[in-house]
């Protein structure tokens, strides 16, 4: 039996052999969400019964964007049927659908009186038609509601079920977002249940059918520079008009580790590569994330939108 000095020593092991995040740089570092703003938004949100994928994934820009009145609304509930390593969004079965979602979506941004809003989701893969007419019935609600609101909408690749793409098209919102989150090289670790040529599939598509279009990605992973490169010529040839890149940060210790933090003046040198291979906006920073700042970037296709 061991001794209380024998307990003492492994519990010390124990805790010294849990692997360490590595230090954020001083660039990463950002304020606790406060103020005013913040708490009107927080506390809308939790009388409407909606969930925000700024809660959900942990997002660091949520004070900021908050105080400013925006906030990414995620619909068919917070728990997802994938599990990507870098994802902080809980992962499970998910319960029934909530069919008066797309009514309480609606009404929330009327009463934030928003003229931009950014629509994400869970992965239901469950469901024959992974959502779509949820997505399409919250598009619709907000038009009718909110006439004058710009709508962007974050959709999931519906494993590739390309009826299921053109339920939400047919809705028709302003903006066509769909993340590829990471290189080629890395996709099965980061997206074990995702695929890259199918994330660029959708993307076409939904340009074929004459949307603006946008995805992002995760750095910091494990990615070269060049691939990084190789990646956003993908996203051109599938004629993507925006782009958004940021750095990648731990969850928690079960997520993927951060590999190496990318320096600011890394991003300003992806922003001038992908503007010089043709994309309208590419928004390139350590904290910018896919619905961060989303209506300045859109606002660059004023015009189209």
């Amino acid at each position: 039996m061991n001794n209380k000095g024998d307990a003492d020593i492994s519990a010390v092991l124990t805790i010294s052999s849990k692997p360490e995040r590595k230090p954020k740089p001083p660039w990463l570092k950002v304020s606790l969400p406060t103020g005013e703003g913040y708490k009107r938004i927080k506390k809308l949100i939790t009388e409407q019964e909606l969930n925000t994928v700024c809660e959900s994934a942990a997002c660091p820009n949520r004070g900021e964007c908050w105080s400013k009145q925006t906030a990414t609304l995620m619909i068919l509930g917070n728990v997802c049927t994938r599990s990507c390593g870098f994802c902080n969004i809980a992962t499970g079965r998910p319960t029934e659908l909530d069919l008066d979602e797309p009514r309480r979506v609606a009404e929330t941004v009327s009463v934030m009186d928003l003229k931009y809003v950014v629509v994400t989701s869970v992965n239901r893969d469950e469901l024959k038609d992974g959502g779509a007419s949820v997505w399409a019935s919250t598009i619709q609600a907000i038009r009718e509601s909110s006439p004058e609101t710009k709508i962007e909408v974050l959709i999931p690749d519906f494993c590739g079920n390309w009826q299921a793409l053109d339920t939400v098209l047919a809705a028709g919102p302003d903006v066509l977002n769909h993340n590829v989150e990471s290189i080629a090289r890395l996709y099965y670790r980061v997206r074990p249940q995702a695929k890259l040529e199918r994330s660029l599939e959708l993307l076409k598509r939904a340009k074929e059918a004459g949307f603006v279009t946008k995805s992002g990605f995760m750095v910091g992973l494990g990615e070269s520079d060049e691939e990084i490169v190789d990646l956003l010529s993908l996203l051109r040839k599938a004629e993507v008009d925006l782009v958004t890149i940021g750095q990648y940060m731990q969850p928690t210790l079960e997520h993927l580790a951060v590999e190496r933090w990318v320096e600011p003046e890394k991003f300003e040198y992806f922003h001038k590569v992908g503007m010089e291979m043709g994309f309208t906006n590419v928004f390139s920073g350590p904290l910018v994330r896919s619905s961060y700042h989303a209506e300045e970037q859109a606002w660059t296709l004023s015009e189209a939108i």
